[in-house]
């Protein structure tokens, strides 16, 4: 009889939490981003008076420095489409290499349909940029849910999943720390640019985590699913 080892029986436990735990996390970013959709389409008072205040604290100003300005929108990119796809094309090629069909159609739906869903999203909210001259007076697209936000939110989330059964205790750590500082700061960016309320960038996190971890319950990308990586032995 065939004895499970200690680290199959590891895995097969932390692979039955984080599938729950995944389905919860989706759930409560739904209501958030419905939540906060619905106070954009009722106007609701204290959600736009929040996101005035914010937004005036945190605007860098209309005649911000050309030096500021340029590095605030290098800062933003790693929210942009274009920066996904370069950031996993490389990888999508390697999961072809090793056959993996089912992380790479994962990978490739979770990355490639956020920005339609997102844009989706901002028709149906239909709520107006911030008004300041050089934010967001000068866009004609509309602004719940933050693009930015939800695309980040998207990387960092994907990667973590796809990422987390190769690397070591420690290393989760920092990958960890690091995706969320980066989520983060390309948030805040959208409203020292004055492009976006905080919540559009609320929103644009909570939409871009749920689609991530929505398609990965569907595609099986958690500890031993179909679509998990594994160490090569």
């Amino acid at each position: 009889m065939n004895v499970p080892s200690d680290g199959s029986v590891v895995a097969r436990v932390r692979a039955s939490r984080a599938v729950p735990a995944a389905a919860s996390t989706v759930a409560v970013c739904l209501v958030v981003v419905a939540l906060l959709g619905a106070g954009v389409r009722a106007d609701f008072g204290p959600q736009m008076r929040l996101d005035a205040v914010v937004s005036e604290a945190l605007y860098a100003g209309d005649h911000r420095a050309v030096s500021l300005n340029l590095l605030l929108e290098v800062l933003t990119t790693p929210g942009l489409t274009w920066f996904r796809l370069v950031v996993f094309l490389p990888v999508l090629v390697l999961l072809v290499l090793r056959r993996a069909w089912w992380t790479a159609a994962w990978l490739v739906m979770a990355i490639s349909l956020i920005g339609p869903l997102n844009t989706l999203f901002k028709i149906y909210f239909g709520r107006v940029r911030p008004d300041f001259e050089h934010g967001g007076a000068r866009l004609d697209s509309l602004s719940y849910p933050s693009g930015h936000s939800s695309g980040i939110a998207t990387l960092v989330t994907v990667a973590l999943i796809m990422a987390w059964p190769l690397l070591a205790a420690r290393a989760r750590h920092w990958a960890l720390a690091a995706g969320v500082v980066l989520v983060l700061l390309v948030g805040l960016t959208r409203m020292w640019l004055g492009v976006h309320f905080l919540s559009d960038v609320v929103g644009g996190w909570s939409l871009g985590v749920a689609w991530s971890l929505l398609t990965a319950l569907v595609f099986g990308a958690f500890a031993e699913g179909r679509a998990a990586l594994r160490p090569v032995s």
